[in-house]
């Protein structure tokens, strides 16, 4: 005989047919309560809920069994348990709340068998069922508190990288900077910066992380700091590095890789002397390059170059080119060319040297004709700096 933690309720005035069923159910190892009246039924269920019932009952006394509420567990499964030959009245109890019926006299006990094993099957698959949601309803709670938490760790990095760059409308000698980034995350890849190096040279940048989020945003602060160690080496007189835009790439490039952040980034970097408005720059794979703004004309600065952070030894070359007094210089992340409606890279090149034209060198006019500030979702970090030729005086 094979054990069973069971319990089995058995109601049936008939003494006979219950002492039959209860027998059977003890038989192949189950625990069994016997009684005869749904009174007696309801005292037993008070004392400890069974697991299943059969009984010989009336529709309202199903009804009320398979509707008895409990804290901490279902109602038990009731089997009608009954004389008849009409297929409604066993229809009706189904519609009653009864799980099955067995039709009396049952001479052979492996239908009843066969009813506890569907029976305790379909609560099985319930119980399961219930348990797997009420893990999901946890793994969703710690996942909406770790969402939260990361949204709450992402908006502080944000306020800290906003903390890192220049101040707006900042007037150096001779030049004048603004700038506008848009991270499409919480977190921006894009970053820039602008500042005296001494009394007759400034330099500025702009560089774009590949990817989104914390791992690139981690890149910028690794850019802030090395221009910050290489302005107060200058200052300290033990190396000129920052006076070399290629040099400055190479340097980036090194860190870059020692750090194995797995990440590359393109950049733009430009010297401007002041006495001769003398712009030297090199390019590591930035792309769109920058928009030069003379008399009202538009043109992109020629110049090229690897990407920083994924070879050893990359090339870049050194340009130069004498601006004129008053010019309009414009640097973009290439996020500034996902939101320009073209149907070929070229177009919105074009397109770009259009818009810069019509901006009358207004970041707020150019994000104003884009729509920037109506897009919910970016496809990507938009990062725009402006480079303005001012009255040296």
């Amino acid at each position: 005989m094979s054990s069973h933690a069971e319990r089995m309720l058995v109601i049936d005035s008939d003494e006979k047919c219950r002492q039959y069923l209860s027998d059977g159910l003890l038989a192949i190892g189950y625990y069994v309560v016997s009684v005869g009246s749904i009174k007696e039924a309801l005292v037993s269920i008070a004392n400890g809920r069974p697991d299943l019932i059969f009984g010989d009952l009336s529709t309202d006394e199903i009804s009320l069994l398979s509707k008895l509420t409990d804290p901490e567990f279902p109602p038990s499964p009731v089997v009608a348990f009954s004389h008849t030959e009409n297929a409604s009245d066993v229809v009706t109890a189904l519609r009653a709340g009864a799980s099955d019926f067995i039709i009396k006299p049952s001479n052979d006990f492996s239908l009843v068998e066969e009813v506890i094993k569907r029976i305790f099957e379909q609560i099985r698959l319930v119980r399961l069922n219930q348990r797997y949601r009420l893990e999901l309803e946890d793994t969703n709670r710690e996942l909406k508190a770790g969402i939260a938490e990361l949204k709450a760790d992402h908006k502080a990095g944000l306020k800290v990288q906003m903390k890192m760059l220049p101040e707006r409308e900042k007037k150096l000698k001779g030049i004048k900077c603004d700038y506008l980034i848009k991270p499409s995350l919480y977190l921006s890849g894009d970053f820039l910066d602008y500042f005296k190096i001494d009394s007759q040279r400034a330099i500025f940048y702009i560089a774009d992380v590949s990817g989104h989020g914390a791992s690139s945003a981690f890149v910028t602060v690794l850019l802030k700091n090395l221009s910050n160690r290489l302005l107060r080496n200058f200052k300290r007189g033990s190396t000129d590095e920052i006076l070399y835009p290629e040099r400055i790439l190479h340097r980036i490039n090194r860190e870059l890789l020692e750090t194995d952040f797995g990440k590359h980034l393109t950049m733009f970097v430009g010297i401007l002397e002041n006495d001769t408005n003398k712009l030297t720059y090199s390019v590591g794979a930035h792309f769109p390059m920058p928009v030069l703004v003379t008399e009202g004309s538009a043109e992109y600065l020629e110049g090229s170059g690897m990407p920083i952070g994924l070879f050893e030894d990359p090339t870049f070359r050194v340009y130069d080119r004498i601006l004129p007094e008053k010019f309009d210089l414009w640097l973009f992340s290439d996020g500034i060319l996902e939101v320009i409606n073209a149907n070929s890279l070229a177009e919105k090149e074009q397109q770009l040297l259009r818009l810069v034209e019509d901006s009358d060198n207004s970041i707020e006019v150019l994000s104003e004709t884009l729509q920037l500030n109506n897009m919910n979702e970016l496809p990507d970090d938009i990062a725009i700096l402006t480079v303005s030729g001012v009255s040296k005086e």
